[in-house]
């Protein structure tokens, strides 16, 4: 029997942070809300209280990335949110590469308050997708 996961995604930004959740029966994915970043800083008592009131079993943050693989400056800044996500809430988390989520939110939002929740979908459609079936740090995904 397959144990039915849930997933929280982050599409960090310096300004605002998409979120999504997902479950890992349907394999789908949905926008949820956008959190603010002031100067910097995170809105941690916002992403508190979604972890607590969704109980999340992973949580995912989108990689980004240049289209031929390499780092960028946000990169560097998405690195660091995920091993804050590691430390203050001791639960496994992942990335996923965001390439081109941005661009398939465009096409389907309908208002610009919706961008980046959904681009949040779109990374954790693409990990949903890339980790069916087989998971390399444990049995995540049956």
């Amino acid at each position: 029997m397959t144990q039915e996961i849930t997933l929280l995604c982050f599409d960090f930004g310096k300004k605002r942070i998409g979120v999504a959740v997902g479950q890992t029966l349907t394999r789908t994915a949905s926008p949820l809300c956008t959190i603010q970043v002031n100067k910097g800083i995170p809105d941690w008592d916002s992403i508190s209280e979604l972890i607590n009131s969704w109980s999340p079993d992973v949580l995912i943050v989108g990689k980004p990335l240049n289209m031929n693989g390499s780092g960028q400056k946000m990169t560097t800044a998405a690195n660091r949110f995920f091993t804050q996500l590691e430390k203050r809430f001791d639960m496994p988390v992942y990335q996923s590469d965001e390439r081109l989520s941005s661009y398939e939110a465009r096409l389907r939002k309908k208002t610009d308050t919706e961008l980046d929740p959904i681009a949040a979908q779109v990374i954790l459609e693409t990990w949903l997708s890339e980790n069916s079936g087989n998971h390399n740090n444990g049995d995540i995904i049956n």
